[in-house]
């Protein structure tokens, strides 16, 4: 079920009581739903990584769920984020997009996609697949957080920094470290689910199953 369906359909409660949750993603549904559904469950493939990726790059002074609503006229603005096709847009297709109002209007935001698109195509010519690079970061297997609290959470680790260094050296840009550890926990590298959170137990089952393609 996708993150849209299931924010259509979805009950906050369970007969009367409410499931716990990270509470990051307050009481819209379709926060909560991208919240059990998809944040910290380990991603694979290298294009939907490249993907969010660049999101979480968009949502830089913004808010998460900002960008979330928009994710579809992202997707659509950006060629359901092909980096061979992202890759070869130019100035004109920039013009083009900073009157779209189905993304984020800001000029080096929409920029830094194209640039992020022939980055990643540099680094899978010299390196290998994205997604094989970055989950070297974890040794292939999801970081498991036992965080109590959301107070506990860090915005940053010196594993995030070291992977937004890597990232900016090979041409990447809006990928500052704040940025790299939401992208991981976004995509599973780490699991930061609070540990009586409803979503936890699923994330660390996929973590333990998890193998790269």
């Amino acid at each position: 079920m996708t993150t849209e369906a299931y924010a259509r359909t979805h009950l906050t409660t369970t007969g009367t009581k409410k499931p716990l949750r990270c509470s990051w993603c307050g009481n819209d549904p379709l926060y909560q739903a991208y919240h059990d559904f998809q944040w910290g469950r380990p991603e694979a493939s290298s294009q939907r990584l490249f993907a969010k990726l660049c999101l979480d790059g968009q949502q830089a002074g913004l808010s998460w769920i900002t960008i979330l609503r928009k994710q579809a006229g992202y997707e659509a603005a950006f060629h359901h984020f092909d980096p061979v096709r992202v890759a070869s847009m130019n100035d004109a297709d920039v013009e083009v997009l900073m009157h779209n109002t189905d993304i984020v209007r800001n000029r080096l935001k929409i920029r830094s996609i194209i640039t992020n698109a022939r980055a990643f195509l540099q680094l899978e010519e010299t390196q290998g697949p994205f997604n094989q690079f970055l989950w070297r970061y974890v040794d292939g297997r999801p970081l498991q957080n036992h965080w109590h609290a959301m107070a506990d959470v860090p915005a940053k680790t010196e594993l995030s920094d070291r992977l937004a260094k890597d990232l900016k050296k090979l041409g990447f840009s809006f990928v500052g470290s704040t940025i790299v550890y939401a992208f991981m926990q976004a995509t599973g590298l780490v699991n930061d689910h609070l540990v009586d959170c409803i979503a936890r137990d699923d994330c660390v089952a996929e973590g333990l199953d998890f193998k790269l393609e």
